[in-house]
């Protein structure tokens, strides 16, 4: 038994050595120090190499970004309904329990922009935005008209109402296309069928400046059918600060302001036939471009909320946590929203039950984006209402001027990368 003893302490005692001497070899590759530990003690360095195989440092990062374990749930639910609350706990030092606020930004922002690049390219004005698509409205409304003219000679009130109904539905619906021409063709066709609606109603007659109107509609439609569109839509974009159509600053030389001309004549020229045809590159070029730029907004608006409550005695840090968290709940409520709408065009408009709950939804989330702001700011830096209502505006409105900004930067850096 004391044998048995005897070996167990010297296996130990040798194990102990080995792992002594392993750590007694390990050198840090920086300042050539002996490490003890994960880290040199000299320099700071990790022991561990940097220099691994691609697609390892590649899952490490998505793991970092996506990890969204059992602190998703205890992160989400009161990022949606407690303002605030996460970014106390986050200050008071209550972390663990939590998903991290540049992480959660990230993984929310992510979603969020992949979900508005898919709407994009999936949207109506890119399904519909040719001359092709002016025929059928025409085509379609057509029908509509014989069929509402067979129902009033038939003295069907109900289904003459119902058709007009539904002319006007696939009216607004075409109004929604981006695409100039096809919002022309929708907008003449509206005013046909207006105009014929009343000529029925009267007897077969119109006064004469209606008859006017009537005949012009259709002579203009016409037009944009047989890809006449010149006349009738194109309209040119342009930039500038100068009665003659120039742009100048004083503060630049007479050279780099011709550069700036030659500039923005390019931008014009790709301007112009992006909203005279087809939109939908230039739009998603802009989106492509949002995210980078909110990684310039977010300390901006971090530094704002510095300004504004400069003498809370927060830290810089503190501020952008609220601008992560409130960005990660504004993110996230419009993708709700969203994800709402795009199930309630899906579903089947008898379905009128979940129909109304998704539009109720949407409707309740949109109001609760502005009042969830207001409640987050207030519990935050723990202000009186009154002063916290001056605070919530003063920063709402300069924020709004930093989107605006941010959207015109955009859309310029969405246009130059835009092929004529």
């Amino acid at each position: 038994m004391s044998n048995d003893k005897k070996t167990n302490s010297m296996t130990l005692a040798i194990t102990d050595s080995e792992i002594d001497s392993e750590k007694k070899d390990v050198i840090c590759e920086n300042c050539h120090s002996q490490v003890i530990g994960s880290f040199c003690s000299q320099c700071g360095q990790s022991v561990e190499s940097t220099l691994k195989y691609f697609w390892t440092v590649i899952l490490h990062l998505l793991d970092d970004i996506f990890s969204f374990d059992s602190r998703a749930s205890r992160t989400l639910i009161p990022l949606m309904l407690k303002p605030g609350f996460l970014t106390n706990e986050y200050i008071a030092g209550r972390r663990v329990h939590y998903v991290p606020p540049l992480r959660l930004y990230l993984f929310i922002s992510i979603v969020f922009f992949l979900s508005l690049n898919l709407l994009t390219s999936n949207s109506i004005f890119e399904k519909q935005n040719s001359l092709e698509s002016n025929q059928k409205v025409t085509e379609y409304l057509k029908e509509l008209n014989k069929n509402k003219v067979e129902a009033i000679e038939n003295k069907d009130i109900i289904t003459a109402e119902s058709i007009e109904k539904e002319v006007k539905k696939y009216t607004d619906y075409q109004r929604a296309l981006s695409n100039k021409g096809a919002i022309l063709a929708a907008g003449i066709t509206d005013e046909i069928v207006l105009l014929e609606f009343k000529k029925m109603r009267n007897g077969g007659k119109l006064k004469d400046k209606d008859e006017k109107e009537l005949t012009d509609a259709i002579e203009q439609l016409k037009l944009i059918n047989e890809g006449k569109l010149t006349e009738l839509v194109d309209e040119q974009v342009t930039f500038s600060n100068n009665a003659d159509g120039t742009v100048t600053f004083d503060f630049l030389s007479i050279e780099n302001n011709k550069k700036l001309n030659e500039f923005t004549e390019l931008l014009e020229k790709k301007a112009t036939k992006a909203f005279n045809s087809d939109p939908t590159p230039l739009f998603k070029e802009s989106v492509s471009k949002l995210p980078q730029l909110m990684f310039i907004v977010l300390p901006l608006f971090a530094a704002l909320l510095k300004i504004i409550y400069m003498f809370s005695r927060r830290l810089y840090m503190e501020h952008l946590t609220v601008a992560l968290h409130s960005h990660s709940f504004i993110f996230l409520t419009i993708l709700l929203v969203q994800l709402a709408d795009w199930l309630y065009d899906y579903l089947d408009e008898t379905n009128t039950l979940l129909r109304g709950l998704l539009e109720y939804g949407s409707y309740a989330a949109l109001i609760w984006l502005p009042i969830y702001l207001f409640l987050m700011q207030k519990r935050v830096y723990k202000q009186g209402k009154l002063l916290t209502v001056v605070k919530y505006n003063v920063v709402g409105m300069l924020y709004m001027m930093l989107l605006g900004l941010t959207a015109f930067v955009a859309f310029i850096w969405g246009l130059t990368d835009t092929q004529l």
